[in-house]
């Protein structure tokens, strides 16, 4: 007998409840807003207005479902399973931060403060759960696929990413590697990957895919006026940046930005004692890579299914 489905309510912490593990009481937390010009009472609203969403989405679960919830803190100690739609409550990073841990649940993200947040990932409300979540569970449920970004190393650890990927030093260090580009689609002279490489120093390296393209990699795409034609969500491929690259004898900025598309890859091979490799954000969940190893980037194998 197979299964019911399992509504997984993923959630995070609110600022109210975070300000109240530090500072014990609502008093003290409203001491501490109040020196720095805000008002506890808006932070309590909005945390109100979160914990109305989550029982509401919560009470929307068929009677028939089994349900849990998980805080983003334990995402990576949580069990997914197959038969689970999993519904994001909260903010778009909060879709981007569960997507690393699925393995092609469908997704729906409920909005639980709407005008606070963009909703490109967080589409629906809370009222929208009831009549969603049978229908992410049905077999005709039409969902976005959208692409995520891969790091693998040499020694066989790997990472996943909805926007991007981070690879350079932890603190304000120079990242020093020898980047091997794909041929095409940007300023990277040469051959292609295991080609002709080139040694770089530099603030690291950013790859993302198209949701990422609204974020940190648009701000990169901006700031040296690519002319890069940036991906779209649902495109298989990659765009890529060096952040601030340093001309000097031994190291080149020839292969600054391009794209990277299906069964191509982005390789650096760590010349620093230490870099670190990141997604969205996400420090606290890194590879640590050390001299000599190498780190792969690519469109990543696992797409994330957002139910519409």
């Amino acid at each position: 007998m197979s299964l019911a489905p399992r509504a997984v309510l993923v959630h995070r912490r609110t600022e109210y409840e975070e300000l109240l593990a530090r500072h014990g009481t609502h008093g003290q937390a409203a001491f501490f807003l109040a020196a720095r010009g805000r008002s506890a009472d808006e932070v309590r609203e909005r945390h109100e207005r979160t914990r109305r969403a989550l029982a509401a989405v919560a009470g929307a679960v068929p009677l028939t479902w089994r349900q849990t919830r998980v805080e983003r803190a334990d995402l990576d100690r949580f069990l997914f399973g197959p038969e689970d739609v999993v519904v994001v409550v909260g903010q778009d990073g909060l879709v981007a931060n569960t997507a690393k841990y699925l393995a092609g649940q469908p997704v729906v993200g409920i909005d639980a403060d709407p005008g606070r947040n963009a909703g490109v990932l967080v589409r629906h409300r809370p009222a929208d759960a009831r009549r969603l979540l049978p229908y992410a569970a049905g077999a005709g449920v039409a969902a976005d696929e959208l692409t995520m970004v891969a790091a693998a190393t040499d020694d066989g650890q790997r990472l996943l990413a909805l926007n991007e990927i981070y690879v350079g030093p932890a603190g304000h260090q120079t990242a020093r590697y020898t980047l091997d580009a794909p041929v095409g689609g940007g300023r990277e002279r040469g051959g292609a990957e295991g080609g002709a490489p080139e040694a770089q120093a530099s603030s690291g390296v950013l790859a993302g895919t198209g949701t990422g393209a609204t974020g940190w990699l648009r701000s990169l795409w901006q700031q040296r006026s690519s002319g890069l034609a940036l991906p779209g969500p649902a495109e298989p491929r990659l765009a890529w940046f060096v952040r601030e690259a340093w001309p000097s004898p031994t190291t080149g900025t020839s292969r600054v930005e391009g794209l990277i598309g299906p069964g191509q890859g982005l390789r650096l091979t760590v010349e620093s004692d230490r870099l670190v490799a990141f997604g969205d954000g996400v420090e606290s969940d890194a590879l640590d890579l050390t001299w000599g190893q190498t780190v792969r980037l690519t469109v990543a194998d696992t797409r994330l299914r957002l139910v519409g």
